[in-house]
């Protein structure tokens, strides 16, 4: 998949590399020194930032990059080290809950490589070292997400900016952080209540979990923080939601259906992955809305069962497709990407701004991987 960039105007794409740059330099620049930091406590604590950079490294950048349109939209300067920072803090972020995730979900993946944990628990086993190799990496990418939170919060705290703007970009930074952790529960606490939860009730819960683990801080919030460091009105910044909100939903369930349905190799992720994590995504929740007692039963059954065999994950798509529950998330998928576009087009941003926030969200509409 492309990021969808080659479809910008030549200036404008220019710009967005230009951005994409400062961003991978100023990253690289203060994960260098945080190493430097930490090699003074002791030289074998480096390689907790050598995770996070690897993991940083990687990824689309669609956070940082709806901050600097936003940021852009709201009359701000093209060259200006104050969204870089904002981007930065907002990449470190997300690296932080990647890292927490994959603990959660016991996922041994990430873009293709080792999670995180998975990265530790090796290099215990390489280096022969005592005790429980697994508990070592889980406890040692902890601290590494701890710390990847942390180095998120310094980078938002060096930016400079007129105290009103700072303000009102914190508050939205930080309600950001506290969303995210609260929709992370949500995900925990559906996975654990599970089949006791009334199927009508569970669709709900985890359209809730969409907006609030992923979409608000995937989309709505980066922008906003972006406008608001820029000094955006509250009218923009309200639209610059009615925009992203929808957008971010819709990334989200994108995001289910290529957990249960996607390509390993373009997701980075075994078939059905989501399945043997037991994901109570919006996708399950209709399925076990329409689905008979047998299907129910075998469906139940099947989520979370670490051991799922690629013929028992084809079994339950077969019975996820059978109750029309992928039909019916594609078409919140075309009715949310829908009111994203008719939101922008009433934006008062200029042809350039307009342009990449369109490509943008098309790219994390239709992506594949």
């Amino acid at each position: 998949m492309t990021d969808g960039i080659a479809a910008l105007s030549t200036p404008v794409q220019d710009e967005q590399d230009r951005f994409r740059k400062s961003l991978t330099e100023a990253t690289s620049r203060f994960l260098s020194a945080q190493r430097s930091i930490l090699e003074t406590v002791s030289s074998d604590s480096a390689v907790l930032v050598d995770a996070i950079e690897r993991l940083a490294s990687g990824g689309k950048k669609m956070r940082p990059l709806l901050c600097y349109w936003g940021w852009r939209g709201a009359g701000g300067a093209a060259d200006d080290d104050g969204v870089v920072l904002a981007g930065m803090s907002l990449e470190l972020f997300q690296a932080a809950a990647l890292i927490h995730d994959d603990i959660i979900d016991r996922s041994d993946l990430r873009r293709g490589a080792p999670s995180v944990h998975k990265q530790f628990e090796t290099l215990h086993d390489d280096g022969g070292w005592h005790l429980d190799a697994g508990h070592f990496g889980t406890g040692a990418a902890i601290l590494a997400g701890d710390l990847c939170l942390s180095l998120s919060e310094e980078a938002f705290a060096s930016i400079t900016a007129a105290p009103e703007r700072t303000a009102e970009a914190r508050a939205i930074f930080n309600r950001m952080r506290t969303e995210v952790m609260a929709g992370q529960y949500l995900d925990l606490l559906e996975e654990a209540v599970g089949p006791d939860r009334h199927p009508d009730v569970a669709v709900q819960q985890a359209l809730s979990i969409v907006r609030f683990k992923s979409a608000k801080y995937s989309t709505e919030h980066p922008l906003c923080i972006g406008g608001a460091l820029a000094g955006a009105s509250p009218s923009l910044l309200a639209g610059y939601s009615g925009f992203a909100l929808p957008l971010g939903e819709a990334f989200q369930l994108r995001d289910d259906l290529l957990g249960v349905y996607g390509n390993p190799a373009l997701t980075g992720k075994p078939a059905g992955d989501d399945l043997r994590e037991g994901k109570r995504t919006v996708l399950i929740a209709k399925a076990l809305q329409a689905c008979s007692a047998d299907q129910a039963r075998t469906l139940n059954a099947g989520l979370g069962r670490e051991g799922l065999s690629q013929d028992e994950v084809l079994e339950l798509q077969r019975i996820i497709d059978a109750t029309g529950a992928r039909d019916e998330v594609e078409a919140l998928i075309a009715e949310r990407a829908r009111a994203s576009y008719k939101s922008l087009e009433a934006l008062p941003l200029d042809p350039p701004c307009r342009d990449a926030l369109s490509v943008l969200a098309e790219a994390a509409v239709t992506r594949v991987a």
